[in-house]
């Protein structure tokens, strides 16, 4: 099962499809592996058995993911090749949270006469498809939040210079995060003042869809997120009222799409449903970037899956931007908790990974 997991990374990113690895083995030997390549492609059973010509008699499907078993999408049943192939023993790591297949696919191979085991390196293989898991049972992106911050957990100083707070190798780790994202979201202050480009360039990978909230449409079209709409495809996400904000259709003019949202008690745009219209367009992990009240509004409203910081050795004292500075907690017991899942030291700096208790 740990080849088939290595299998599915080479996939990169299949959205909104999961990423499956497979592989094929006969007693000691490994026949083939397949991997997913995305929507349309062959799916990793489907990719090995082919590398063996259809039939692999007597042998093991060692596969990340529960075979699936309907017919609503562009590729055959992946549960047909398997049972014509005469594999005699199916390994699964996890069932498919698709409520049209969950269950159904592994008790299609039962009657089929296969010997099917589940469970096998479970959290491994639930790890990697957990974007598209929540997406699939919920239509909501998978929400990670990254920051770079200083010991004090400031994100930039009164004057608002935060290039850069952290070193060299948190650098090229967010490429590799922007890199594994369908969507990389900034705040309107963020892409205001750093004016990023939100492309993937210090990791192997595609550009993600880059998405700016500018509720007013007041973002200067030199900034650099316009730049090459037509090649890197970029979102702004304003609110109804600007529907007839004749920005709007310049900026669709310049190969920008424009997502119109509901406003919410502040006058900004409603992040609830910013995502689901996200989930809508098959956006199943975004990375949010920046800044500070993006962040706090996302935590205020529960809708952070992880946290990423990077935290650097320095200190810029009490008038510095606080990452959370719009977050209003009562009290201690009110106080939003982090449970910690990695800490890694990435050259001088500090990584910390972990997701906000529910």
């Amino acid at each position: 099962m740990r080849e088939a997991l290595r299998a599915a990374q080479k996939g990169g990113r299949t959205s909104p499809n999961p990423s499956v690895g497979a592989v094929l083995v006969r007693g000691k030997k490994v026949l083939s592996r397949g991997f997913h390549r995305g929507p349309g492609t062959l799916h990793a059973e489907a990719d090995a058995l082919k590398k063996v010509g259809g039939r692999a008699p007597g042998a093991t499907l060692y596969v990340t993911l529960e075979p699936c078993c309907h017919t609503e999408k562009r590729t055959p049943p992946c549960i047909d090749g398997i049972l014509k192939s005469r594999v005699r023993r199916v390994v699964i790591g996890v069932k498919d949270p698709n409520p049209r297949v969950s269950g159904k696919g592994i008790r299609a191979l039962i009657r089929g006469g296969l010997r099917v085991e589940t469970g096998c390196l479970a959290e491994e293989c639930g790890e990697l498809i957990r974007a598209y898991g929540k997406w699939i049972s919920t239509g909501l992106p998978f929400v990670l939040l990254k920051a770079a911050v200083t010991l004090d957990g400031k994100i930039a100083t009164k004057s608002g210079e935060s290039h850069w707070i952290t070193g060299d190798a948190s650098r090229r780790k967010v490429h590799e995060l922007r890199a594994q994202a369908d969507a990389v979201m900034v705040g309107f202050q963020t892409a205001l003042k750093d004016d990023p480009k939100l492309t993937v360039r210090l990791a192997k990978g595609r550009d993600p869809v880059r998405i700016v909230l500018d509720s007013r449409l007041k973002l200067p079209l030199e900034k650099k997120i316009f730049r090459e709409a037509d090649k890197t495809p970029t979102w702004v996400a304003t609110l109804s009222s600007e529907k007839k904000n004749p920005k709007a259709s310049v900026l669709e003019s310049q190969g920008v799409q424009v997502l119109f949202c509901r406003s919410n008690a502040k006058g900004r745009v409603d992040l609830s449903d910013l995502l689901l219209k996200l989930g809508q367009r098959g956006i199943t992990r975004i990375l949010v970037e920046g800044g500070a009240t993006l962040a706090s509004a996302l935590v205020e409203e529960r809708a952070v899956d992880e946290i990423s910081l990077f935290v650097a050795p320095k200190i810029l004292g009490g008038q510095a931007l606080d990452l959370f500075g719009e977050l209003r907690v009562a009290s201690l017991s009110k106080a939003p908790i982090l449970e910690i899942h990695e800490v890694q030291p990435l050259g001088e700096d500090l990584w910390i990974c972990g997701a906000p208790k529910k």
